[in-house]
Parts: structure tokens; C-alpha cells; sequence
């Protein structure tokens, strides 16, 4: 049993994470803590006992939760942390604001985050993740970061210091962002809604927004450029890659590798989290063996496998 500080949030202890989750699937964690505010979440951490480890949680759109559960406090941002605030060319997003409302406020006003439109999730996995579609990409409009530190200590950290690179970032063990600051370039407010009208169309008609995914499953081949600048845009995609190891449709249990596009894996109605990473290393394994590739796994999986004592 935990040794938990009082809140004034809400703090549930053995709390399932599968309805929290994309994929629905996974077990529960030891607790999870939704914050009222940040100073909430501040004196919660500093009281915690440094032991305990915690993980922050988005919309879990970009993660697979094992069946085991997860070790320690999940943390789950929510109300307090979802405002959007322009002013002077710059947008100021709560880690809990939408992706796809912060691109629909910024091009209200005249501001470029169209990119963020199609982007499932909120702005803290965002930045974590450096999210990025259409060549456009997080770094290239985040200037910095504020976030909570293990010990409960609130700072801010220029972009610099995330060090983020292709779908990843660097950031102390234990912090959770809880706003980003961002300058976008200036747009045409009609012309951004088009492209973001034009955007979302293309990806409804390319993969499979309907069904139990958790996005991109893997990184595409090639993660950067001779610069070092994130760089999605190369020829060689994850998709053609698990498509010419025959994995197109491939099940394990009740996960798919999804027939509308190959690199999203579905939970076809009863898959358990193992089912998923199962099937995603079984891809790995036919992409290696047959072309040589290492496919690096896009999608956070988190937790314990069912029987283990211990978080992986």
C-alpha cells in the first residue's frame, strides 16, 4: 500500500488505465493522481516519497498500457491544465490542451500550428514526442517548456534543453510538463482552416481513424537528415516496409495489423496489451529477418506484463 500525501485533486488508488487508454487495454495503476492546479501537483510531488515512481499520462493516444498494471502514481492531467492563451505572436498551451484545438485557436488568430490538426492527443505528449506531420514538427515552433520536477520544484526549460530530436526529447526523471510556449509563423486564418480541412480529409481517407489505435505504430526508417532535422518526409516509409515483410493484416490474438494502413495496430474488439506487443514484435522480427531493418517502436508501451513484479 502506498504512502500517499492528502491532495485536493482526485487521487484513486488501484485505478484501471484501459478506459484511458486508445487500445483499451492494460491493467490498472497503483494510483492515479488528476491534479486540481499546479500547485497541487507541486506540493504533491515534493511530498511524495522519492521511491515512488511516477509517469505522466496524456490522452494515452500514443501508448499501450500492459495488462499488469503500472508501479507507482500515474499522473493525469486535466481541466486545470488545458488552457490557450495567444498573445504577442506566441500561443501558450496547457500540457492538457488538445492538439487539435490549440492548431484551431492559433489559426484563429493568424498563427501557424496547422500541423498540430491531425495529430491525435494533447500538447504535453506533443512535446514529448516531438510530434510532427505534413514536415513540420514541434521544435520548429516550441521555445520552451514549463514543468514540475520530482521533487516539486516548478521550472522553465528553453527547447534547447529537450533536446528533441526524431520522435523523442530529454527531460529529468519524474518531470511533467504542464504548458509549452510556442511562435508560430503568421498565416491567413482562412487558408489555415482550409489546409486543416484538407489535412483531415486526407488522413480519413488514408488510415483507419475509426478504429482502436494508438497512431503510428513505428518510427519510419529513416529518423533524420544529414542535418540532424526530424525528417518524416524520406521515401522509405514503415508501412512499405511491414507491407514487403508480408505483415499487412497479420493477427496475433485479437490484434490486427490494420488492412486500411499497416503500420496501425488495431485492437480488433478483445485484445489484451499483450496481444498487441506480441504482434508489433512478431512485425519487428519478419521487417529484420527479411530487409534487414530495424523497426523502432513509435507507440510508448509502459507497465508490467501480467505475473511480473516489477515496471519494464
Amino acid at each position: 500500500m502506498l504512502d500517499l500525501p492528502e491532495v485536493r485533486g482526485t487521487l484513486t488508488v488501484d485505478r484501471s488505465l484501459a478506459d484511458l487508454t486508445w487500445m483499451r487495454v492494460g491493467g490498472p495503476a497503483d494510483a492515479l493522481f488528476q491534479p486540481s492546479d499546479i500547485d497541487d501537483l507541486s506540493v504533491f510531488l515534493a511530498a511524495l516519497d522519492p521511491a515512488i515512481s511516477v509517469f505522466p499520462m496524456g490522452v494515452g493516444s500514443n501508448l499501450i498500457v500492459r495488462d499488469g498494471g503500472i508501479a507507482g502514481v500515474v499522473i493525469r492531467l486535466g481541466r486545470g491544465f488545458n488552457t490557450i492563451e495567444i498573445t504577442n505572436g506566441q500561443v501558450i498551451a496547457g500540457a492538457a490542451a488538445l492538439d487539435a484545438h490549440v492548431a484551431r485557436k492559433a489559426a484563429e488568430a493568424g498563427l501557424d500550428l496547422a500541423f498540430l490538426r491531425t495529430i491525435p492527443g494533447t500538447i504535453g505528449g506533443a512535446v514529448r514526442m516531438n510530434a510532427g506531420c505534413y514536415g513540420d514538427y514541434v521544435s520548429d515552433v516550441l521555445t520552451s517548456v514549463t514543468v514540475v520536477l520530482r521533487d516539486g520544484t516548478v521550472t522553465e526549460m528553453a527547447v534547447d534543453a529537450l533536446q528533441l530530436a526524431y520522435r523523442q526529447s530529454v527531460l529529468p526523471e519524474g518531470a511533467v510538463i504542464v504548458s509549452a510556449r510556442f511562435v508560430p509563423p503568421p498565416g491567413d486564418p482562412e487558408k489555415l482552416a482550409q489546409r486543416m480541412k484538407d489535412q483531415l480529409a486526407k488522413r480519413d481517407e488514408t488510415q483507419p481513424t475509426k478504429d482502436r489505435t494508438a497512431g503510428s505504430t513505428f518510427r519510419n526508417p529513416a529518423g533524420f537528415s544529414s542535418t540532424g532535422r526530424s525528417d518524416d518526409v524520406h521515401d522509405l516509409k514503415a508501412w512499405k516496409v511491414i507491407d514487403d515483410a508480408g505483415m499487412r493484416g497479420a493477427t496475433v490474438g485479437g490484434a490486427v495489423m490494420n488492412t486500411k494502413h499497416s503500420n496501425f495496430l488495431t485492437n480488433s474488439g478483445n485484445a489484451t496489451a499483450a496481444d498487441l506487443e506480441d504482434l508489433g514484435e512478431e512485425v519487428r522480427k519478419k521487417v529484420y529477418d527479411s530487409q534487414g531493418i530495424e523497426l523502432q517502436w513509435e507507440i510508448m508501451r509502459v507497465g508490467r506484463r501480467t505475473g511480473e513484479s516489477t515496471a519494464k
